[in-house]
């Protein structure tokens, strides 16, 4: 007995089910070009040449405290708070709410991410409505009957087109992901706006309470020379001094009078800088002042580790940004090389009256399907796409000499911080050695021991100490501003977010974009 055969469509069953789950992989899963990576992180495990000691050196005068460097911890999100100063704080925040640049970087985000929203479009089919009416005369000698004379008559038709490229190589997905990118890009320069923004108002706060600082001590000064010249002359006129000792004490004091001037100047352009870094015209001025003595330095200071700095500076993530962008591009350029298939169909109605268009009998449709095979573009596309490699090679090396630059930074605002805390305490010693000579000068000067140049020698050399002290006092607290803003600034504890979506990791390892061939990659 003989047994029936199966049918063949059995037989071939799985055949089409795997054809079918290929064909449904190849449209959802596949893009060609490489998959982007993060670069990986630096190995080094210190900033610095050398290792530094774990606190700086100390004075005792205000803002001369110890620092020690707390490696691995965070930076507040709003670090310029760790100064203690409510004026300050009020200023920062009034220059983030109030700063163009803060509102133009914010503008440029919002319109990455409406570029990355209409990106999602491009995934969707594309449906037009198409409406219109021809005024139409026909012959008869067109349809093979010249006697059959012409007819005249209006024609209205309106119809619906739907249009749809299937993303076989993944050309949109590729597209869809370096606008994504861009958005990030975006997100992570308006981190550093607002980390520019808060140091510089940081920056230019600590100048003018150190400004201030020196205008006070040199008018001190002035006022110190003004009874020092008065005496001078008194003595003179009784015989006790001569008209030598008097010029010279003349041009010492004409001498500091002159450095009020610059000071000043100094002092009142900083002052416009601090309007403009909140948003205001200088003739609109400012109300807060600074004095250092308002400041407290910071006594510990969150340092990142090494690893973690690229993870934490705005510029270096922006950058990642680019070359994840670019990575994305050579996608794109390797689809274009690649045939597209386009799905298209109309559905309508045509009628010679209007008030039949929609009714039955009058309705049309077509169905189409087109594949475009770039030939010959005279090696457009081929170009493109070694351009888009060259452009990832190019954001690359620009990615490593950002990550570079930051290191140099955090290393020497460190050096900084070790050296200005060494310098603060010998200036506080030359200062008090300064005014201990002046006082001896001037008890030897009365009783002849010394001559009057050596008394005016003392007197520079404490009016000197004086401003070096407030000058090294204020570099103190500059060069923890320089800290903060070299590690990144914290924003990454406020928990906000920095730019689009961000897109999953693929799981395969990406290829070199410079070796990557228009194969598909997952």
């Amino acid at each position: 007995m003989t047994h029936p055969r199966p049918p063949k469509r059995s037989r071939f069953r799985p055949r089409a089910a795997a054809a079918a789950a290929l064909a449904a992989w190849l449209l959802s899963a596949c893009a060609v070009g490489p998959d982007f990576k993060r670069p990986p992180a630096p190995t080094v495990e210190r900033y610095t040449e050398t290792p530094l000691p774990q606190t700086t050196a100390s004075a005792t005068v205000a803002g001369g405290g110890a620092q020690r460097f707390e490696l691995g911890a965070d930076l507040p999100a709003q670090w310029w708070t760790l100064f203690r100063s409510p004026s300050l704080n009020g200023l920062v925040e009034q220059a983030l709410a109030h700063s163009p640049n803060i509102a133009a970087a914010q503008a440029a985000l919002r319109q990455a991410q409406e570029n990355v929203l209409a990106a999602r479009g491009n995934f969707l089919p594309a449906f037009d409505g198409r409406g219109g009416v021809t005024r139409q005369k026909v012959s008869g000698a067109q349809f093979g009957s010249p006697g059959a004379g012409g007819a005249l008559f209006t024609l209205y038709n309106a119809s619906v087109n739907v249009s749809y490229t299937l993303d076989l190589f993944g050309g949109v997905r590729r597209a869809y992901e370096a606008t994504q990118a861009q958005a990030e890009y975006q997100g992570f320069q308006l981190e550093a706006a607002k980390l520019t923004l808060s140091s510089n108002v940081a920056t230019a706060a600590i100048r003018e309470a150190s400004l201030r600082a020196q205008i006070e001590a040199t008018e001190a000064i002035v006022a110190d020379q003004r009874r020092q010249l008065e005496v001078t002359r008194r003595q003179f006129e009784l015989g006790g001094a001569s008209q030598l000792e008097v010029l010279n004490q003349q041009t010492l004091l004409s001498q500091t009078e002159a450095s009020l001037p610059a000071l000043r100047k100094q002092l009142e352009q900083n002052r416009d800088l601090l309007a403009v870094l909140l948003g205001r015209f200088p003739s609109e001025g400012i109300t807060t002042r600074f004095a250092l003595d308002e400041l407290q330095l910071p006594e510990d200071l969150p340092l990142s580790l090494p690893s973690k700095l690229v993870e934490q500076r705005p510029d270096i993530r922006a950058q990642e940004a680019r070359v994840h962008q670019a990575s994305a591009e050579i996608g794109v350029a390797t689809a274009n090389l690649l045939p597209q298939i386009t799905l298209s169909g109309d559905f309508g109605d045509v009628s010679t009256r209007i008030g039949e268009l929609l009714k039955s009998g009058s309705n049309v449709w077509s169905l189409g399907a087109g594949i475009t095979q770039p030939l010959f573009h005279g090696g457009q596309l081929l170009h493109q796409r070694r351009a888009a490699v060259a452009a990832y090679d190019e954001a690359l090396a620009n990615y490593r000499s950002t990550v570079l630059q930051a290191f140099r930074e955090v290393a020497d605002t460190l050096h900084a911080l070790q050296a200005d805390a060494e310098a603060l305490a010998a200036q506080e010693r030359a200062e008090q050695a300064a005014a201990r000579a002046l006082s001896i000068a001037r008890a030897q000067y009365q009783n002849g021991a010394i001559s009057y140049l050596a008394l005016l020698d003392a007197q520079r050399s404490e009016q000197q100490a004086r401003i070096n002290l407030i000058q090294a006092r204020a570099a103190r607290y500059a060069d923890t501003a320089a800290l903060f803003q070299a590690l990144g600034g914290g924003w990454w504890a406020s928990g906000r977010a920095s730019g689009a979506d961000s897109m999953s990791a693929p799981a395969a390892a990406s290829a070199r974009p410079g070796t990557a061939g228009p194969g598909v990659g997952n």
